[in-house]
């Protein structure tokens, strides 16, 4: 009985082995998958654009920053445009040229806080002019994401520059501004 034991204890001790050191039974290869769905193409912000300026006797061209937020969630990398038009800047009866705002160099741009973006790549070419007229003409690209670029929520600021020439009468001049979000390059 004893020789019994011993065998059955044996084969026991391989069994409990075998299991330990053996490959797992069952396992095997399986997949996961994710379903990304596109949002918009979205003008986050874009706040009012305010110039001051103090007249010398002399030509001047005072300028203002507008940080405008683009928030590009498609996922199509079709790319985007920013438009702008506007009225002539007036006071009374009393006008700036039509050709008196302008941009002279590329703006900047940078991915929004806590954003991970692919920052646009501008093809405009500066300097640009503002279009403006008593009614606001066709708008016109003032800052654009080529394909596959600007995707993500990113910020573009652009300096605009206004013409006063030294003849100007003391005044709040007005304009309205319409800045667009278009897609496509």
């Amino acid at each position: 009985m004893a020789t019994r034991a011993r065998r059955l204890s044996t084969v026991a001790i391989a069994a409990v082995l075998g299991a330990l050191f053996s490959p797992a039974s069952g396992a095997g290869a399986t997949s996961a998958s994710i379903t990304v769905t596109a949002s918009t193409l979205t003008l986050v912000n874009v706040p009012s654009v305010s110039f001051t300026d103090t007249l010398n006797g002399k030509d001047q061209t005072p300028t203002a920053t507008q940080a405008i937020d683009v928030g590009d969630a498609t996922g199509s990398g079709a790319g985007w445009d920013i438009t702008a038009t506007s009225t002539t800047f007036t006071t009374g009866t009393v006008n700036l040229a039509t050709t008196a705002t302008t941009v002279q160099s590329s703006p900047t741009v940078a991915c929004d806080a806590g954003a991970t973006c692919v920052t646009a790549t501008n093809n405009v070419t500066y300097p640009y002019t503002l279009p403006a007229a008593g009614s606001a003409p066709t708008a016109t690209k003032v800052y654009n994401a080529t394909a596959n670029t600007g995707m993500g929520d990113q910020t573009v600021t652009i300096t605009w520059q206004v013409a006063v020439p030294a003849s100007t009468k003391a005044g709040t001049y007005n304009s309205t501004w319409t800045i667009s979000l278009v897609s496509g390059p």
